[in-house]
């Protein structure tokens, strides 16, 4: 159970690598609306049907180009912990990059696009397959994650910037 849950919140970590600094060329950016620091809880459902309550706090840093993000993420609940550190890269609306979960070292790739609401994110990892989307609404990111093969069944996460 407690692989289970760190694989999940690594997955949201690393998907949720939407937040920025300032630059002039972040005006252009899918991420120019996402500065600073992002707190939230939210639920993940396990195929057995419990649910697990979790909060999380990111930090997001933007590049001077604005086509690159770096973001730090922690994540809690009473299975345990995780710390990801994660970089994004964006061009054309097309996003790559990797994840790395540095408490229990696990780590993959992340491939997507911008979508009019937000961003669609394709999670690959060892052992770990999922689809994400990202909504963002008036200073919220709202995350839905829906897991393949896998004992979990899906995470989803309301963050809010402060």
């Amino acid at each position: 159970m407690r692989k289970v849950f760190i694989t999940a919140l690594a997955l949201f970590a690393g998907c949720c690598l939407l937040g920025a600094g300032q630059s002039v060329a972040a005006d252009d950016s899918p991420f120019k609306d996402l500065p600073g620091r992002w707190v939230g809880e939210g639920r993940l459902g396990l195929k057995d049907g419990k649910i697990e309550q979790v909060k999380c706090r990111a930090t997001y840093f933007l590049s001077h180009s604005a086509d690159q993000l770096k973001q730090n993420i922690r994540c809690a609940s009473a299975s345990g912990k995780i710390e990801v550190k994660s970089v994004l890269t964006q061009k054309a609306g097309h996003i790559s990059g990797t994840w790395n979960e540095l408490i229990y070292n696990l780590g993959g790739q992340l491939a997507g696009e911008v979508t009019p609401r937000g961003f669609r994110i394709s999670v690959r990892g060892s052992d770990l397959a999922a689809n994400m989307e990202v909504i963002l609404i008036k200073g919220r990111q709202i995350v839905e994650i829906q897991f393949f093969n896998s004992t979990l069944r899906g995470l989803t996460l309301v963050l809010q910037q402060g």
